[in-house]
């Protein structure tokens, strides 16, 4: 079952340019990975305000995967919607829906997993609070965060 954006608790949205389609004259899967990254670090740099280019504990992706539901192409505006599902110790998933606007069905759903790790040695470190505070936020029956 294909999931709504009631499953999610925060929202970006994104205009596909040009260079994102490919021959196949539809968005390359690559992309999606782009869309997924920019949801996850717009809502880490503007929500948590968790400065991902000074941080001294910064979330390094160690898996991700995406399911292609439907094609987007240019000039589609997608809403990424973002959510947590689960939070560790040391780690986080999150999981993304990718909508066409004015769609009810996700275009392509996924997750990014990070680990927590101190910038210099990256070794993992514990999440700090005040991000697992807001992480926290985006688990399943948060508020909704439209941006």
């Amino acid at each position: 079952m294909s999931p709504s954006r009631d499953d999610y608790c925060y929202t970006v949205s994104i205009t596909t340019r040009w260079r994102d389609n490919d021959m196949h004259g539809h968005v390359n899967n690559i992309e999606y990975y782009s869309f997924f990254d920019t949801v996850v670090t717009t809502w880490l740099v503007s929500v948590a305000r968790h400065d991902v280019r000074t941080a001294d504990v910064i979330g390094l992706c160690v898996q991700s995967r995406c399911e292609f539901r439907a094609s987007l192409t240019f000039p589609d505006v997608v809403e990424a919607w973002l959510r947590v599902g689960e939070l560790g110790r040391t780690s986080v998933r999150y999981e993304i829906g990718l909508f066409l606007a004015g769609s009810d069905a996700a275009a392509a759903t996924g997750e990014f997993t990070h680990v927590y790790v101190d910038r210099r040695d990256r070794r993992p470190r514990e999440i700090p609070s005040r991000l697992r505070e807001a992480l926290a936020s985006l688990e399943a029956g948060a508020a909704v965060v439209r941006r």
